[in-house]
C-alpha cells in the first residue's frame, strides 16, 4: 500500500488531493498550513511547532508540500527526513525552497527531494515511484477514426487533474488540430500555475501539446 502525504496551504494542494483520490488507489494523508504566512521568519522551527501540523501526514512514502515558503519548507523537509519519508516533492521552484539547503537536508537524512516549478514536469523516477508513475509529466495514448480523435487514454497526468479534463474534451477533434487544442485546453483549465508571464501555465500547455504529438506519432508508426 502506497501512502502519499499532502501538505496544503490555502487553496494550493486541494486539487492534487482530489486527483489522487480519483485516479489512484494510494492512501492519502493530509495536513494544512494557513493561507497567509509572514514573509520572513526569524525562528521558523518554533513557528512551525505553533502551527500544530497533523503529524500523521509524515507517516507516508512520499510527501508533496505546498508550503511555498523558503523558511517553512526546510523545516517540513527535516520533519519528513526524521520521520523516514522516502521522498519529498516541492512545487513552486527554487524561490520557494533553496536548492542548496534542500540538498543539505537530503544528504543529512537520506531523503530524496525534488523541487519543481510546476508539478507536471516530474518525470517517472525510481526515487518518487510509484507516485511519479501516475502523476507528473503527461503521457497519453490516442485512438482515431475517420480523421478524428475517438479516444484519449491518460497513462500519466498532471497532479492538478488537467490532463484528464483535456482528454475528455479532445474527443471529436480533427487529428491535425489535436496538439494545438491540447495545449489550449490546458490553459483554459483553472490550473494554479503562474499565468501572465513566461513559464507556468504556458510550460504546462506545451508539455501537453508535445504529449499529444508523441501519441499521434506512435499511432502512425504502428
Amino acid at each position: 500500500m502506497t501512502i502519499i502525504g499532502v501538505i496544503t496551504r490555502g487553496k494550493y494542494g486541494n486539487r492534487l488531493i482530489e486527483t489522487l483520490r480519483q485516479h489512484s488507489d494510494f492512501t492519502v494523508k493530509t495536513a494544512s498550513l494557513p493561507a497567509r504566512l509572514p514573509d520572513f521568519l526569524d525562528e521558523p522551527e518554533e513557528f512551525v511547532k505553533r502551527l500544530d501540523i497533523n503529524p500523521d501526514v509524515f507517516n507516508a512514502d512520499t510527501i508533496i508540500t505546498y508550503s511555498l515558503h523558503p523558511d517553512i519548507t526546510p523545516v517540513i523537509a527535516r520533519m519528513a527526513g526524521k520521520a523516514g519519508v522516502s521522498s519529498l516533492i516541492v512545487p513552486g521552484g527554487p524561490s520557494r525552497a533553496s536548492p542548496v539547503e534542500m540538498d543539505k537536508i537530503s544528504s543529512e537524512y537520506g531523503i530524496y527531494i525534488e523541487v519543481d516549478e510546476i508539478c507536471c514536469t516530474l518525470p517517472e523516477k525510481e526515487e518518487t515511484a510509484p507516485y511519479s508513475s501516475i502523476f507528473g509529466l503527461p503521457e497519453i495514448e490516442v485512438s482515431t477514426k475517420n480523421g478524428y480523435i475517438s479516444d484519449v487514454r491518460v497513462l500519466k497526468g498532471a497532479p492538478c487533474g488537467s490532463t484528464w479534463k483535456m482528454a475528455e474534451k479532445l474527443i471529436g477533434t480533427r487529428i491535425e488540430d489535436a496538439p494545438a487544442k491540447a495545449g489550449l485546453l490546458i490553459q483554459q483549465y483553472p490550473c494554479r500555475a503562474v499565468r501572465g508571464q513566461l513559464g507556468g501555465i504556458h510550460d504546462s500547455a506545451e508539455l501537453h501539446k508535445k504529449a499529444m504529438e508523441k501519441a499521434l506519432k506512435s499511432l502512425s508508426e504502428e
